[in-house]
């Protein structure tokens, strides 16, 4: 059986990060998979005239699995919001019902002293952070008007309804039924009334999973609770704005942005797999960045959209050795190359 793999490089440093997870998905030379490449972001605005062509998208479609590596290009920065590069991935979540993100965060052995945490706090941190993708404010309506008294005003829709939370709470539960049992639900339920709204689905969904803790939390507590007791958290179940901002917390608590890999869901087998960084335009092209955070989100795509548990174990098991030889990129204080880093995960394969 053929599966065909999206390679989206995108922008910026995700066209070096990209290299290095083709390499390793060349190296392990897997009897039936075949890579194809398209353009995104602000690449494909420059030659195409939109960060997610037509051609791309359906590529995206006919494959079983999207390795996606950033967008992001400051060019691009003037042009209007439907043309921006980041519009490739928010248009890829919802052309593909991509709806539950998944963002696992996890210490691994020796990188204590990476996080800005004190080392016997940060070696508790084992959560997995369930985020929704294809509601709230991201893609509620939008615009800019003047008001009556002649001033502008800005408005974003935040918005969720019951069967959006209902799916991706199913989602959170059975993660959860999968770690520790225990599921913390983030919102702001004494403020917000779509957040309310979640806060009630979601106990309606616990009563199916007896077996899982429920618990709640504002999310301004989340984020300090994550700094001040993260070992406390196993899944975190959240909507789609508050998730990107925790997410991007835990990455911290553990170290470095450049660890933490992610995969975007839909009801079926297809998934898009993505570092949870950015495209860095500051230092793409130099060889620094760090590429273990795309190699890992390959490993979740052999797990989630492959059905490959073995191979996915053994790819992370390969950057924590990697990692534990003291093999580090410039952001956890080491001095190896992006290629470098790469070649060492594939040689512990």
């Amino acid at each position: 059986m053929v599966s065909q793999i999206a390679l989206l490089a995108g922008d910026g440093i995700g066209i070096e990060i990209m290299a290095e997870a083709e390499k390793l998905l060349r190296a392990l030379d897997i009897k039936g998979l075949s890579l194809i490449h398209a353009d995104c972001g602000g690449t494909a605005y420059h030659k195409h005239g939109h960060p997610l062509p037509k051609a791309t998208l359906d590529i995206a479609k006919n494959s079983d699995a999207i390795l996606f590596g950033a967008v992001g290009d400051p060019s691009c920065d003037n042009l209007d919001r439907h043309l921006r590069p980041e519009q490739a991935v928010l248009g890829l979540r919802s052309e593909l019902g991509l709806f539950a993100n998944l963002r696992p965060a996890k210490m691994m052995s020796g990188m204590e002293g990476s996080s800005s945490l004190r080392a016997n706090i940060s070696q508790n941190i084992d959560m997995l952070i369930v985020r929704e993708l294809n509601g709230d404010v991201y893609f509620g309506e939008k615009g800019m008007r003047q008001t009556d008294t002649g001033l502008r005003q800005g408005y974003d829709i935040m918005s969720y309804d019951e069967d959006e939370v209902r799916r991706i709470a199913h989602v959170g539960f059975k993660a959860a039924q999968g770690r520790q049992g225990k599921l913390c639900s983030v919102d702001k339920a004494n403020v917000l009334e779509t957040s309310q709204l979640w806060r009630d689905v979601v106990i309606e969904v616990a009563a199916e999973y007896p077996d899982v803790e429920l618990s709640h939390m504002y999310v301004d507590n989340a984020a300090m609770q994550m700094v001040k007791a993260p070992g406390q958290f196993d899944v975190i179940l959240t909507g789609n704005l508050f998730g990107d901002i925790l997410s991007d917390l835990a990455s911290m608590c553990v170290g470095s942005i450049g660890l933490l890999a992610s995969a975007s869901l839909s009801q079926g087998r297809l998934g898009l797999y993505e570092p949870i960084h950015g495209s860095a335009p500051d230092i793409a092209g130099q060889q620094i960045a760090n590429p273990l955070a795309m190699i890992l989100s390959t490993a979740m795509m052999f797990r989630h959209s492959l059905d490959n548990e073995e191979i996915a174990a053994k790819i992370e098991q390969a950057v924590a050795k990697t990692l534990a030889d003291n093999i580090l990129g410039r952001d956890l204080g080491g001095l190896a190359s992006t290629s470098e880093i790469g070649d060492a995960v594939i040689a512990r394969l």
